[in-house]
């Protein structure tokens, strides 16, 4: 949460109240003096105290294992969304998907009341790796792998970063590859853009990894809380 927000909620001070607080020093993050408004902050990572009183955030990060068939959306007319997976008392109307997954796409999804983690974590500057899982309708080649290290370009002239593509297995005779893609950035539909830009196309989709945070054998269509384990992994994206 930001610490700005954080002071005007918890000690119902007005906006003016609050940089005064600033100015004259009374802010503290682990002991140390900051002067940093939008500071991302959490009670779980950090001692927060403010004119000598701690203070305490409620943010909620639920690791979810998305189905395919599931929309990442608030609210969707016609398909079932991530929010609505999850229990009636774990839901909040504070809470948002870091990135999103395509409809028919299985995985790793990070939901919390945290917007600015989101924001941070999906920064470009921070290029947050995400591991995907893939099932392709050709055979993957050496050649591919190096294209994908060198950057592919789409159809109209974007160029990706580099992506580390790791080839797992080939069924020769259905002409099918399972592979591995670790990508630095988040385009719109960019696996299956990527490999269609190698003239193949993804069959099946399924993220495992997003930065520190692994999917490991979370039963697809659940979710849980994010240890605090977890949680200290990604304290080097608060800002």
């Amino acid at each position: 949460m930001r610490l700005d927000k954080l002071i005007e909620e918890k000690l119902n001070t007005s906006k003016k109240e609050m940089k005064r607080l600033f100015l004259r020093g009374l802010v503290k993050i682990d002991g140390q003096v900051t002067y940093s408004e939008s500071q991302n902050v959490d009670s779980q990572l950090h001692q927060i105290e403010v004119a000598g009183q701690n203070l305490e955030t409620n943010e909620k990060y639920y690791l979810l294992a998305k189905p395919s068939g599931v929309v990442t959306a608030n609210k969707d007319a016609q398909h079932q969304t991530v929010f609505d997976l999850l229990a009636p008392e774990d839901f909040s109307p504070a809470l948002v998907a870091a990135g999103r997954l395509d409809r028919d796409t299985q995985g790793l999804l990070l939901l919390t009341s945290n917007g600015q983690l989101v924001y941070d974590l999906l920064h470009p500057v921070k290029k947050v790796s995400k591991t995907y899982l893939a099932k392709v309708n050709e055979v993957v080649t050496p050649a591919d792998i190096t294209a994908f290290a060198d950057g592919i370009e789409f159809l109209d002239g974007t160029r990706c970063q580099s992506a580390q593509l790791k080839i797992r297995t080939v069924d020769f005779s259905r002409k099918e590859s399972d592979v591995e893609l670790v990508i630095f950035e988040g385009k719109f539909h960019q696996v299956k853009k990527m490999f269609l830009a190698r003239g193949k196309k993804v069959i099946a989709l399924k993220r495992v990894t997003m930065g520190p945070l692994e999917l490991g054998d979370l039963p697809i269509g659940s979710y849980r809380a994010l240890t605090l384990a977890e949680l200290q992994q990604l304290k080097p994206y608060f800002r």
